[in-house]
């Protein structure tokens, strides 16, 4: 069987991935009970990880804990990557001593190179392209709280970042329609705007975006190597907080997500983060089922 890596949501079939979030919900309830199962025992996973985390460094070391396996943290400047090795000799070689490979970086490209040389499933953990990970529990959130995603309405407000990419690939393969809202120079990429068009559509006003909206989501103004723009973002992005009075145009019974961290009073409100519309502590326990649900269906 070929091998199969997850760099963008793109790389399953819908049917693949309605599946894996039913599994990652069926996973949920069975630790909740106590029960054993450790599918991945002497299983190995490589974490190479240049930037910072919290949910997803714990979520797959967890993850591969409670599966029996073992999972080992890598930083680029403790590896020959950090002393200029060639991506496909690590690859290469990491292939013949361990399992799977997750990779949070920069570079979406240097994830698809080390997935290109690899003899092993290739996880993107992050990157400035793409978060796929995440998508999967914030689409296990949204069945558990509320049912099937299928021909909802999501409003994405904020940057057109990684994040927002992510929501556009999750809104064709899980056929819901997202509205974008950014400030002008902020969009998503225009060529994935392109291929979305038909479920995404994105403009600069966020009311119109949230209005009769199911699902509310934001991020950060300001992501992981963007710290010096981040005066500059905050006057760019002052019209796109999320607030009380944003969220009374969504829907009633509208959710409100954010893949965390979070930045009270600045792309969210704490009113908003901490309201009964909030689901963000789930999404965020939900990246550990999440992600043993998609470390069983690569590795068996």
């Amino acid at each position: 069987m070929s091998i199969r890596h997850f760099l963008t949501l793109m790389d399953l079939e819908r049917e693949e991935l309605d599946v894996l979030v039913s599994r990652a919900i069926e996973l949920k309830a069975e630790n909740k009970q106590g029960l054993l199962y450790e599918p991945l025992r002497n299983k190995s996973l490589a974490m190479i990880f240049d930037k910072s985390s919290t949910r997803t460094r714990i979520s797959f070391e967890v993850a591969m804990t409670q599966f029996g396996g073992n999972a080992l943290f890598l930083s680029p400047g403790s590896t020959q990557l950090g002393r200029g090795e060639p991506i496909e000799d690590t690859a290469r070689v990491m292939s013949r001593m361990v399992d799977a490979v997750v990779i949070r970086t920069s570079s979406h490209q240097m994830v698809e190179k080390f997935a290109e040389h690899a003899g092993i499933s290739v996880i993107n953990g992050l990157t400035d392209s793409f978060h796929p990970c995440q998508l999967l529990a914030d689409i296990q959130t949204y069945r558990e709280l509320r049912g099937d995603i299928r021909d909802r309405r999501a409003a994405w407000v904020g940057d057109g970042n990684n994040m927002c990419h992510s929501w556009m690939n999750a809104a064709h393969q899980f056929g819901f329609h997202l509205s974008v809202a950014t400030p002008a120079g902020y969009g998503p990429n225009p060529a994935l705007l392109r291929e979305r068009e038909g479920v995404v559509d994105a403009g600069s006003d966020a009311a119109a975006a949230v209005e009769g909206a199911d699902i509310v989501v934001t991020d950060t103004w300001a992501s992981m190597g963007q710290e010096d723009e981040e005066k500059e973002r905050q006057r760019a992005f002052a019209g796109f907080r999320v607030d009380s009075s944003l969220m009374a145009l969504a829907n009633r019974d509208a959710v409100f997500m954010h893949c965390l961290p979070a930045y009270r009073g600045r792309e969210v409100t704490a009113e908003v983060l901490e309201g009964p519309q909030s689901v963000v502590w789930e999404q965020a326990e939900n990246r550990l089922h999440a992600q043993k649900a998609l470390l069983e269906f690569l590795l068996r």
